[in-house]
């Protein structure tokens, strides 16, 4: 059982022995059209939350590729909605009661122990947080790369979407999750939680795909990526952003 204290959180009731059931945690990956990626990465997902009695929701946009049918088979609950990252990861929250929500791009593993780390950091007063990153590329160029995220992670405090993503359920209620964007939710979402109360980013990595790296060039992505940013930061608005950013499948 659990209960609400007079703020809200929600706390488990303590076992007998005077221990407390630890946190239930549920990973929600947003798809669309990605089911290699799914066969490749959800085995793993999956086995890593269950083994702490979590589970794993895969929230899909109406893909084409077969990816819901892959991930019901795999073991995932599987919930179906209108495309839009933003949007899926909220309809995949809104389908958990789990204390902890963990989101995970469909193209991004987990490190080990990474539940375990999650519910500690939430134990020590974190309300959310995220990992840092490495590409599933071992070229010099991506460890740079992944070595300037790490760096701009640290000094912002604004972990994106790729490098998984946590929230305790209390400050995703009072962020109202996700706004419905058609790119940088992950940035404006870890900004509100920034103001809301404490981040906090895990030593460990992530380890992501990189191809939006090897198919439209490291100079070419990383630029794109920057100007994107700073456009938004001068206030354009993410709609008319999103056409300097074209998905890559």
């Amino acid at each position: 059982m659990t209960q609400k204290s007079h703020d809200g959180e929600v706390h488990r009731n303590a076992a007998p022995g005077g221990s407390r059931t630890a946190p239930s945690v549920a990973i929600v990956i947003p798809c669309l059209n990605e089911v290699e990626a799914v066969r490749s990465s959800l085995p793993l997902a999956l086995a890593q939350v269950l083994a702490h009695c979590g589970e794993v929701i895969v929230s899909d946009g109406g893909s084409e590729d077969g990816t819901a049918e892959v991930a019901r088979q795999l073991g995932a609950r599987v919930v179906v909605g209108p495309p839009g990252r933003g949007q899926q990861l909220n309809l995949g929250a809104a389908a958990s009661e789990a204390d902890i929500l963990l989101f995970l791009h469909a193209d991004t593993r987990l490190p080990e122990n990474a539940i375990a780390d999650i519910r500690q950091a939430v134990a020590d007063g974190a309300d959310g947080g995220a990992f840092q990153v490495r590409f599933d590329d071992p070229r010099a160029t991506m460890r740079l790369g992944a070595r300037l995220i790490n760096l701009r992670t640290r000094w912002t405090r604004t972990p994106l979407g790729d490098q998984g993503q946590f929230v305790t359920r209390a400050a995703f209620d009072r962020l109202q999750g996700f706004r419905d964007w058609p790119i940088l939710e992950d940035l404006d979402f870890a900004r509100r939680l920034n103001r809301y109360g404490k981040l906090t980013v895990i030593q460990r990595k992530v380890t992501t795909g990189a191809r939006r790296f090897n198919q439209r060039g490291v100079a070419r992505t990383i630029a794109t990526n920057w100007l994107i940013w700073s456009l938004f930061f001068l206030g354009v608005s993410p709609v008319k952003l999103a056409r300097l950013y074209r998905p890559v499948r």
